[in-house]
C-alpha cells in the first residue's frame, strides 16, 4: 500500500555534483532523501519557491505536452529501490484509463512540484530505506 509523502527539504550544494531532496511521510514520522542532480533540485526550488521563468523548462514542456494531449496528471508513486536506484512512475489520466509513465523520481518530484501532486512511496520501498 503505497504511503503519501510530502518533500521536506532540498539542499542544494553548488560545489557537488550530487544534491538532495528529503520525501517525509504525510502522517507519519519516517523521512529518507534522495539523491538528485542540479538540474533536476533547481527546477523543484524553483518551484517550491515559486520563482517564474520568462521560457518554459523542460518540466514545464513536459505538463505542457500531456495536458495539450488530453492528459491529467494524477500522481507520482515511488515504486521500488533497487540496487541503490529508485524507480517511479507518473500517474496521467487520459481518455478514461489511467497510464502508469515510466520517471526518475527527480523528475516525477519536479512534475509533482509543479501540478501539486500528491507523491506516494510503496510501502516496501520506505521499509528498505529505513533498514539501511
Amino acid at each position: 500500500m503505497p504511503l503519501q509523502m510530502e518533500l521536506s527539504r532540498i539542499i542544494i550544494n553548488e560545489i557537488n555534483d550530487q544534491q538532495v531532496i528529503y520525501l517525509r511521510e504525510v502522517d507519519g514520522e519516517r523521512m529518507f532523501p534522495i539523491l538528485i542532480g542540479i538540474f533536476e533540485a533547481t527546477s523543484i526550488d524553483r518551484r517550491v519557491k515559486d520563482i517564474s521563468t520568462p521560457r518554459p523548462l523542460t518540466h514545464d514542456l513536459l505538463v505542457n505536452l500531456v495536458e495539450t494531449m488530453g492528459g491529467e496528471f494524477q500522481d507520482v508513486v515511488i515504486s521500488e529501490l533497487r540496487e541503490h536506484t529508485y524507480y517511479a512512475y507518473l500517474r496521467v489520466r487520459q481518455e478514461g484509463e489511467l497510464l502508469e509513465i515510466d520517471a526518475r523520481p527527480s523528475d516525477a518530484i519536479a512534475i509533482a512540484v509543479t501540478c501539486d501532486l500528491p507523491i506516494y512511496v510503496n510501502e516496501e520501498v520506505l521499509n528498505d530505506v529505513m533498514s539501511e
